[in-house]
């Protein structure tokens, strides 16, 4: 049976969720990663930043969008050891501007990825995927990145039914 791992970014604090503006304790992409590996087992990891975001959503948005002009690869307060064991990777994070947040950009590319199967999912409210796949497949030109999962960031808690079909 294949091993899997579950990377994701996800983000607490202060968050748009279905037009305002909420305080969540537990970020959704976070809360979709815990699904998954509810429902495959796989390994989990959590991409962090050594200097998160700001706790506020506009200041949060303000750095994210800064990081992502200039084309930053913030530092990572670690990774995995290594990620050769795995052979299905599922890579999740909330859709900012159309894409991932630029710290998975530096964990995609700490890594080979080739011959490795990647399942992107992001979090969004009402963006979806935007062209983070075209980015994951430009980063990681020898993996196989499947199709998509795109879940609305207000409807997480709903969300399982879902990711188990995608699953």
């Amino acid at each position: 049976m294949a091993k899997e791992l579950i990377a994701f970014y996800s983000r607490a604090d202060e968050n748009y969720v279905n037009g305002t503006i909420k305080t969540l304790k537990t970020g959704n992409t976070e809360i979709a990663a815990g699904i998954i590996q509810k429902l495959t087992g796989a390994d989990l990891f959590k991409i962090e930043q050594v200097k998160p975001y700001a706790k506020s959503y506009n200041e949060c948005i303000a750095q994210a969008q800064a990081d992502q002009q200039r084309n930053a690869r913030p530092e990572l307060l670690h990774y995995p050891e290594s990620i050769s064991q795995y052979d299905v990777i599922y890579l999740g994070y909330p859709n900012y501007w159309s894409t991932m947040p630029m710290a998975v950009f530096t964990f995609l590319e700490h890594f080979d990825f080739s011959q490795k199967i990647i399942r992107p999912f992001c979090t969004h409210e009402g963006s979806g995927m935007g062209s983070s796949i075209g980015d994951i497949q430009r980063l990681c030109p020898a993996a196989v990145v499947k199709d998509g999962l795109a879940l609305r960031g207000g409807s997480i808690l709903r969300s399982e039914h879902e990711i188990e079909k995608w699953i």
